[in-house]
């Protein structure tokens, strides 16, 4: 296993640690919450434990649906070894049922189910507020090449295939989610950061009750609860 050598970067749910390996990474999973854009934070027990796991398990469910990723093997209850990328600054996020910042733009009431998947750019930028990008926008602030563009969009879309199948047998609508993507040293873009309930709307397929993040946004409680549901669902984790 590759040793953690000194902190290369430290964002709002992980830290990531470099490794003998220049390839090669450590993720540490931590335990803080935030939302709206880092102005409400708190500190969930157990959080970055459950996520890497969570993480861990739809990695590998994709992997072996041919994703590529940045996931090579989970070390321990909160790292995960992974590829080093150079992260592209947009944010995915894809689109099955209306909640959230869509339900307000849209004026649609939240859990409307759309009539066609929507896949949405958000420039990375903590300064703007990760502003909502189109095409245009990605072109002139040379966030990505159209080649890259259009190889992002469709991995978004063959992800929301294989997750929506992965959680429907375990009684769970996929909502939407958040993805990110990195290049690595041999230029191949990756699929990279994390799957989790930070990142996606997860509800219950039958009570619609949401096992996710937004337990957090929106004060609901029992956040703890929810994602270790969503570990449960997902056949729970064992190095």
């Amino acid at each position: 296993m590759p040793a953690k050598q000194s902190m290369m970067y430290e964002g709002k749910a992980k830290k990531v640690f470099l490794t003998e390996d220049p390839t090669l990474v450590i993720v540490e999973y931590k335990d803080d919450a935030t939302a709206f854009n880092g102005q409400k934070k708190a500190q969930i027990a157990g959080k970055g434990e459950l996520n890497n796991k969570i993480a861990s398990v739809f990695f590998r469910m994709l992997q072996t649906k041919g994703i590529p990723t940045h996931y090579v093997d989970t070390l321990s209850d909160r790292e995960m070894l992974v590829k080093k990328v150079s992260i592209v600054p947009l944010e995915v996020v894809v689109r099955n049922i209306a909640a959230g910042s869509l339900a307000q733009r849209l004026g649609w009431e939240e859990g409307r189910v759309l009539p066609k998947t929507v896949v949405e750019f958000y420039y990375k930028s903590d300064e703007l507020g990760d502003p909502l990008v189109n095409t245009s926008h990605i072109d002139v602030l040379e966030l990505a090449t159209h080649e890259q563009l259009v190889q992002i969009e469709e991995l978004g879309r063959q992800i929301n295939i294989h997750l929506k199948s992965f959680l429907a047998d375990k009684n769970l609508l996929l909502v939407d989610f958040k993805l990110e993507f990195g290049v690595d040293e041999e230029g191949n873009l990756l699929l990279a950061d994390e799957i989790s309930p930070d990142t996606c709307r997860f509800w219950d397929a039958d009570t619609k009750e949401k096992l996710d993040k937004d337990r957090f946004r929106r004060d609901l409680g029992s956040v703890e609860e929810a994602y270790e549901e969503i570990l449960r669902r997902l056949g729970g984790f064992t190095l």
